[in-house]
């Protein structure tokens, strides 16, 4: 196995005293990442969480933002745009959109783990214009076209 990708990282001043994100286990895909805040996030109500960490993510490279599911199965508390992506070329603080589906208002309190971030390669691609696309099984069919629950068709 490779070594694992290197991700330069800078604490900010309000992320000091907070551990870096980091691995719960050792089977885990996401790292948990904390709160550098405390906020309350009403019903339906959104906010983008401070982690108080700045990153420099390698080329061909992005940090995936996703939701931690303990917070949306008890709480309603996910990330709206998952999985968010932090570019390689991006610099500023890290911050986590999350947003409250659940009834109650929920705390969030400094040093809260608040989402989990996985490291993943990216390829980019070029778009190649044609006249005509190869022919599937499929074909042109689309939501919901190739089963699934019986009352959905």
């Amino acid at each position: 196995m490779s070594e694992a990708p290197r991700i330069a990282v800078v604490r900010l001043p309000h992320g000091a005293g907070l551990a870096l994100p980091s691995y719960a286990t050792a089977g885990a895909a996401g790292m948990d990442v904390l709160s550098a805040e405390t906020v309350t996030i009403s019903p339906g109500g959104r906010h983008a969480v401070a982690t108080g960490l700045a990153v420099a993510i390698p080329p061909g490279f992005e940090i995936q933002v996703r939701p931690r599911s303990g917070l949306a199965l008890k709480h309603g508390i996910t990330v709206p745009n998952a999985p968010g992506t932090i570019d390689s070329d991006y610099r500023g603080e890290m911050k986590v959109i999350l947003i409250n589906l659940g009834d109650e208002p929920f705390l969030i309190e400094r040093g809260d783990r608040v989402a989990q971030l996985v490291l993943a390669p990216v390829s980019r691609a070029t778009w190649e214009e044609v006249e005509r696309l190869d022919d599937t099984a499929r074909g042109a069919g689309g939501f919901g076209s190739t089963g699934g629950h019986s009352r959905l068709g």
